[in-house]
């Protein structure tokens, strides 16, 4: 049975209502959404997935699908001349409810151009980007994220800094600034090269570097090894204990060692206790490595070491996943990813965090989707968007809010 009582032991985090306008294939949205698991179907294209990222949106302050806000603005809204957008939702949690809103618009500049501006309000008050943290928790889970496995690194970078921002608004705040560091390093390496000058203008930049490098990699290394202990476990259980699953941090820099691990047996070994190195030491390990790689650097115009290189790898049964694996094992090895990231951050926050899947039942056989399906008891609330109700079982179906998703417009069902 799909049980639901359980979700009654956790914090109470859920969206009690969404509002969307000029949103994607949204004109204009108002829905309001109860606890429990709530089904959207509809065929593809008509706007399933588009809500999820709206509510990832609201979580994250930047769309999980692309990285241009422009691309967000519901067509018509462009073409009349009058492009804005705004995403609003309400948010139950312990103690009270807010309003989450960000509205996109196009401001006039001086110069005659235009800018889309991003506006992030909480209870109509403005913020910044890092004060956004907290405010409202999710797990998204898209049938491309078989991508974190198999795809660039970079991804797999992206992925860990929104993990980390929904909790940390100091992360927020590092990461920024390393990224406007390495742009600005990059810029005068590229200026070194072309016409010359004094290496030492470096050093300011590089300063910057060390002190939020470090501060990065060491939450990096923090998340992912609790990520791992709790993706093990799911990934056992998903696979009836037939494979274990480690995900092992590879940093651009560090003088620790990574865990140890026996890849020959296909085991995973008692993790070593992690050499005792304090932020002071890999600071210096930081800087040493960027002074001896400037000459390096100057003639590739790029700035070569630092986390904007790490990398994670997807271990289990003796091999890399992303290279050896199949696209099932992969997709299971993201799913027990998501399910780890649930746990961790309900532990991290004490509430529930919001359950975002869109087509998870669609490569999942019968086991898989029976196990998942139970899990989502213990979630406040999830929200699922599939274009086949029957993969869910009848009884899931009966306990679900369903909604029809059709160009834009949900209607009951």
């Amino acid at each position: 049975m799909y049980a639901l009582s359980g979700m009654l032991q956790l914090q109470r985090m859920y969206i009690k209502s969404l509002s969307l306008r000029h949103f994607r294939t949204y004109m204009r949205l108002e829905l309001d959404l109860p606890t429990g698991p709530i089904l959207l179907m509809g065929a593809n294209a008509q706007g399933k997935t588009s809500l999820l990222e709206a509510i990832a949106y609201l979580a994250l302050g930047h769309s999980p699908l692309t990285h241009m806000d422009q691309q967000l603005l519901h067509w018509s809204a462009v073409e009349s001349g009058m492009p804005f957008a705004q995403v609003r939702v309400e948010v139950v949690k312990r103690d009270r409810v807010e309003t989450l809103e960000i509205a996109l618009q196009h401001a006039h500049l001086t110069n005659g151009n235009t800018r889309l501006d991003k506006r992030i309000r909480v209870d109509n008050r403005a913020i910044r980007r890092s004060a956004l943290s907290g405010h409202l928790n999710v797990v998204l889970f898209l049938p491309e994220d078989v991508q974190l496995v198999s795809g660039p690194p970079s991804g797999r970078r992206r992925h860990l800094d929104d993990l980390l921002s929904q909790v940390y608004p100091e992360y927020v705040d590092e990461l920024s600034e390393y990224q406007t560091a390495i742009s600005r390093r990059n810029a005068l390496l590229r200026h070194l090269r072309d016409h010359g000058g004094d290496r030492r203008q470096l050093e300011p930049l590089e300063e910057t570097l060390v002190r939020t490098g470090v501060t990065l990699t060491l939450f990096r290394r923090r998340v992912l090894a609790l990520l791992s202990l709790h993706a093990d476990r799911y990934h056992q259980e998903l696979t009836g204990g037939a494979a274990w699953l480690h995900l092992e941090y590879q940093p651009n820099f560090d003088p620790q060692a990574p865990p140890q691990v026996d890849y020959q047996m296909g085991l995973r070994l008692r993790e070593r206790p992690e050499v005792m190195v304090d932020v002071a030491t890999l600071q210096n390990s930081y800087r040493k490595t960027l002074q001896q790689r400037r000459e390096r650097a100057i003639q590739r115009g790029a700035t070569l070491t630092g986390p904007h290189r790490d990398d994670v790898t997807f271990m289990s049964g003796g091999y890399d996943l992303g290279t050896y694996g199949s696209r099932g094992q992969q997709r299971t090895a993201v799913l027990a990813l998501r399910l780890a990231e649930l746990q961790w951050l309900e532990q991290e926050t004490g509430e529930s965090p919001v359950l975002l899947l869109d087509e998870v039942l669609a490569e999942l056989d019968r086991t898989r989707r029976a196990y998942l399906l139970n899990l989502l008891g213990k979630v406040q609330q999830t929200i699922l968007a599939t274009t086949d109700a029957e993969m869910f079982p009848a009884e899931f179906r009966e306990q679900a809010l369903k909604l029809r998703v059709a160009g834009g417009i949900i209607t009951p069902s």
